[in-house]
Order: structure tokens, then sequence, then C-alpha cells
């Protein structure tokens, strides 16, 4: 990467500012920053917790003619579009000028979104990626998945990594626009399936006669080291299950009724639903 990219965040919520605080953690100059966001009371927070340039119009953000003081004349590499997706296709129209006479590299991680429709709306060649980041991003162990449209180039690429690096520690390119449905069944709203888990074990556990608190740390502990294991050691998945169960013991009965239940089956029921509603929400954005 040639250089330290200016990035402008378009929504100045959650997920902007886990990049945000996680760019500035690594060294990433204030000057080479800058956010766009509706509201008030966010914008002033983000501005004296940050130290940068946090606009209330978006075009301003990109163009940083305005209203700059920390990034005044830095020109804008990397475009995040981080907003709600009921206003994605009004605020891209909003930003269509701007964006086409900057071309910086737009990265979205508006879900359901497709690049087409990002296209539509700009009405230009401009370079776009998919970002599917995850909630754990909040925390600095977030898993990702990745898109580039054809225009995006090695220099771009290398961008988009050097902002998913911040809030991820797993990230993939795919292939495929539709790979990014897949990505958001396992990782995007993955999360959800593991609260689900923990929350599952702490309420067994309570009836089991731990304290709720207590049940809660054991089941989420034994969560996040299961998947270090899965993570550091050089057998499969399928292996470890297989070594920390022994024939006819406790964890074998617990594996065995769980599979009776069809666990594994309705956990590929649940991310098969996931996938075929991100098509669906691609659809319905393609009506925008």
């Amino acid at each position: 990467m040639a250089g330290v990219p200016c990035i402008t965040f378009i929504g100045g919520g959650n997920m902007c500012e886990a990049i945000l605080s996680g760019l500035l953690k690594t060294g990433h100059p204030t000057t080479h920053v800058r956010v766009s966001e509706p509201f008030d009371q966010r914008r002033d927070y983000l501005r004296k917790t940050y130290k940068i340039d946090v606009f209330e119009s978006n075009e301003d953000a990109i163009t940083g003619k305005q209203g700059a003081s920390v990034s005044a004349n830095t020109q804008v590499d990397v475009v995040v579009l981080a907003v709600k997706p009921q206003v994605v296709g009004d605020v891209v129209r909003g930003l269509a000028s701007a964006l086409n006479k900057a071309s910086p590299l737009v990265i979205s991680i508006v879900a359901g979104v497709m690049i087409k429709d990002l296209s539509r709306w700009i009405g230009g060649q401009v370079p776009l990626v998919r970002l599917m980041p995850n909630t754990p991003a909040l925390v600095g162990e977030g898993a990702a998945g990745m898109f580039a449209d054809t225009l995006v180039n090695s220099e771009q690429r290398k961008h988009t990594e050097y902002v998913v690096s911040n809030i991820a520690k797993e990230y993939v390119w795919v292939e495929n626009e539709a790979g990014i449905d897949a990505v958001t069944a396992i990782s995007g709203s993955g999360p959800a399936y593991f609260f689900l888990i923990i929350e599952a074990m702490q309420k067994a556990g309570e009836q089991m006669g731990v304290p709720a608190e207590a049940a809660k740390r054991l089941a989420a502990q034994t969560a996040l080291g299961a998947a270090k294991m899965v993570l550091t050691s050089d057998d499969d998945v399928q292996t470890l299950r297989r070594k920390v169960t022994s024939p006819n013991g406790t964890t074998h009965a617990a594996i065995e009724q769980m599979i009776a239940c069809k666990v594994p089956e309705g956990i590929t029921s649940g991310m098969e639903s996931c996938q075929a509603r991100c098509g669906s929400l691609s659809a319905e954005f393609g009506k925008l």
C-alpha cells in the first residue's frame, strides 16, 4: 500500500466506531479520516472522543472542503457506507455527484445491497466492494467476507484489507457476489446462533442448580475456549469433537441426544433460511 488512505465514513454508528477506533489505535492519522453523522449528540461525541472532523453533510465529509479542520486539504481515497438499509438508496443517490467526481473506493457494509444497485444509484464507474462484518467486530473479534467488482484494483484491495483488519481476526475474499450471502449465513448472522446456544446452556445450567451468572460465564468461556482450539489446532473440527467424546461417557450421552433432536439439521436449515432472506432483501433493494 503506497500510503495511508483518507477514509470517509457515511454514518457514524457502532460499526463505524468499531472500525474508526481500531484504525486510530493502530496509528492511522486523524488527518486522514472523516465521518458524516445526522445526529447532533452523536457528532459531538465522535469529535470529542476521537478528535476528528465530523460533518452533518455527507457530501462535505467526502470533499472535506467545508467545515474541515483536522483533515483539511486531504483528498478522500475510501468511502465506507455504514448507513441503515432503509435509507441507503436515498443516501447513495444524494452522493452520486461527489462520488463520481472523487472516484474513491466505496466499501458498503449495508446488508443485502448488491453491487449492481449501488452502481445504478451512483450512475458512474466507481470501484465498489461489499463487506460483511459481524457484531464481534465491536470487541475486536470480528469475522468478515469481502467481494470486489471488476473496477477495484490491487491497491484498493489492500485498502479494503487495511480497513477490515482493524475489526476482524478472520476475513476472506469471495469470488462471486453470491458468496457474500453465504458469509452472512456463517459469520454475519452467526453470533446470534452462538448467543442462542449459550442462552440454552445457561438456562439448562440454572435448571440444574447453577446460579444464572455462573452458568452464563461457564457457557461463554467454554464457547470461547472451544473456538480457540478450532483456530489453533491441527485437527479438524470433527476430530476435536471425537477426542472429547469418550464412548458411552457423559459427553457422548449429550451429543447423541442433540443429534437425535436434529440439532445439526436445525443449524443447517437456519443458515439456509438466512441465505434465502439475503436474496429476498437484495431483490427488494433492486426495486428502489
